[in-house]
């Protein structure tokens, strides 16, 4: 990004991208600490698909790591985490909470994705709005010769 393509998009307010850099470094430190430390010394006996899991969110702190420098440019990342944990909290625990399938592993889950909803509030949506779905789309192809 330059200053040329800044121009394009709606300006984003000085507080929304110092909170999400603290969202970023909540991500690294916070879930990539817990993470890191169950890859590193517990994963030996875990069924493939959890050590999947935590494979991905260790990937996920690392590149939160880029996002505490660059919160702007690596807003796909955020958005990523925002979509799912917001389709695991209304398809997976709500459908379990209201047919009273509710269990200590869903409520484990639970806890660590409901404070995605303070995102909801700092995302700079305007500009999500037209970087992402406004803005032409990059060609498919390299022009033809001149």
């Amino acid at each position: 990004m330059n200053a040329r393509d800044d121009a394009k998009f709606p300006p984003v307010a000085l507080w929304q991208i110092n909170a999400m850099r603290f969202l970023f470094l909540l991500m690294a430190f916070v879930m990539g600490g817990f993470v890191w430390s169950q890859l590193l010394f517990e994963s030996a006996d875990w069924p493939v698909m959890r050590g999947l899991a935590k494979s991905m969110l260790a990937a996920l702190a690392l590149m939160s790591l880029i996002g505490v420098r660059y919160p702007l440019q690596m807003l796909p990342l955020m958005l990523y985490e925002i979509a799912w944990k917001t389709i695991w909290l209304t398809l997976i625990a709500g459908r379990a909470w209201m047919a009273g399938k509710w269990t200590p592993d869903i409520e484990s889950l639970f806890t660590d994705c409901i404070g995605i909803v303070i995102a909801y509030f700092i995302v700079p949506w305007r500009y999500v709005w037209a970087r992402y779905v406004v803005q032409a789309m990059e060609p498919l192809r390299a022009p033809g010769p001149r």
